[in-house]
């Protein structure tokens, strides 16, 4: 865990990270800036700048580029001797290379803390005129690398006049590019903010969401179970994001709710921490945190016991919750929870092991009615489990 005034810097330079709050919802301010470089104080109320709206960027190829537009207004009532504008990259982009990424900027990378996924951030400066009511806009926008596990991702711009924002404690060390400087042009085609619209003196801030052609393959795993009238057996069944893309909604929602329905006969005497009871055998289960990455595993361990034989006991675990358009295969998606009563007549003998690791089932009968659950909130443990 990063110190508070670490945590709010990184919140006051990286606003828009998907299922992140605002600053004004959060209480939180950017941390002092270094020294105005404005020919206007920054905190004079005819100082400011606003970004110009961009849409959002939709149909990105995982290992092709995307390009933000950016341009931005000075709408104070003095000149400007130096802008800078930075870009937060959510997970799933990177930053450029050194020799496509202009000697006027840098990039470094956001440790984020809390389990979060490291963000990558790219800041350019301008160290030129920027005359009041002009569009402005970078000679050449930036292009950043999609990466493999891209999927719901967001550009956080930033546009700031009041002193270069240099990066916290948190932040690995700036490496610069190699390109040939960029420089800001005039857009006299553009329509300039008016002047005295800024919100804030020193800066701007717009989140434009990028939205890759890709997938997340979110399954679970079910279990068979082996045991005598009386025994309390261990119980694990498992979810996995099996990419390639990582999961963060817009939407907010938890990133994925998963019920379980224990096999007749059978009583929890140990729920797992991130599971909750609905009703008699029946729990609802979350992750770790409101975002899963590509390749992320995590277990549920429950203790049954076993308290009389029911003939084809079997219980189910499944998916949940908002809707996933982004998992094209939900064949494993439903598994079952199954349950051999040894000495029970109309037993399936046979050998396994106890603690359910393995075979997925798929779902029969009323183990379906099971999905209609879902109300009330997950349990939320702020810890990594399985070494993540």
């Amino acid at each position: 865990m990063f110190q508070t005034s670490s945590r709010l810097r990184v919140l006051g330079r990286a606003v828009g990270t998907i299922g992140a709050l605002s600053l004004a919802a959060l209480g939180a301010t950017p941390a002092a800036p270094a020294a105005s470089a404005a020919s206007a104080s920054a905190d004079d109320p005819s100082a400011g700048v606003v970004l110009g709206r961009t849409a959002p960027v939709d149909g990105v190829e995982p290992g092709g580029t995307v390009q933000v537009p950016t341009s931005f207004t000075n709408t104070g009532t003095e000149a400007l001797r130096k802008v800078w504008l930075t870009y937060t990259l959510s997970h799933g982009l990177a930053h450029p290379d050194r020799a496509e990424l202009p000697s006027n900027c840098t990039y470094s990378t956001i440790a984020v803390g809390d389990g979060e996924p490291d963000r990558t951030e790219v800041i350019c400066e301008f160290d030129q005129a920027v005359r009041p009511g002009v569009v402005y806009a970078p000679g050449k926008q930036l292009a950043f690398p999609v990466r493999g596990s891209a999927l719901y991702e967001v550009v956080a711009v930033k546009a700031e006049i009041a002193g270069y924002p240099y990066p916290g404690d948190n932040f690995t060390p700036e490496v610069p590019g190699t390109a040939p400087a960029v420089e800001l042009a005039e857009r006299p085609d553009a329509t300039p903010a008016p002047a005295g619209s800024a919100e804030n003196s020193r800066w701007d801030v717009a989140d434009v969401p990028v939205t890759a052609v890709n997938t997340a393959d979110f399954r679970v795993t079910g279990a068979r179970l082996r045991g005598g009238v009386g025994d309390t057996v261990p119980l694990t069944v498992g979810f996995t994001d099996a990419g390639p893309g990582w999961v963060q909604r817009r939407d907010r929602a938890d990133a994925v709710r998963i019920v379980l329905r224990m096999p007749s006969g059978t009583t929890v005497t140990r729920a797992d921490p991130y599971c909750r009871r609905t009703g008699s055998g029946k729990y609802l289960c979350g992750v770790d945190f409101p975002w899963v990455e590509e390749g992320y595993e995590r277990s549920y361990t429950f203790r049954l016991r076993i308290d009389k034989a029911v003939p084809g006991a079997q219980g189910s675990i499944g998916l949940t919750g908002a809707s996933r358009p982004f998992d094209t295969d939900t064949g494993n998606d439903e598994a079952g929870i199954r349950l051999d009563v040894t000495g029970a007549a109309g037993s399936s003998g046979g050998s396994t092991a106890s603690s359910g690791a393995g075979t997925a089932l798929p779902l029969v009968g009323a183990a379906a009615a099971a999905f209609a659950l879902g109300a009330g909130a997950v349990l939320v443990v702020r810890r990594r489990m399985n070494g993540r």
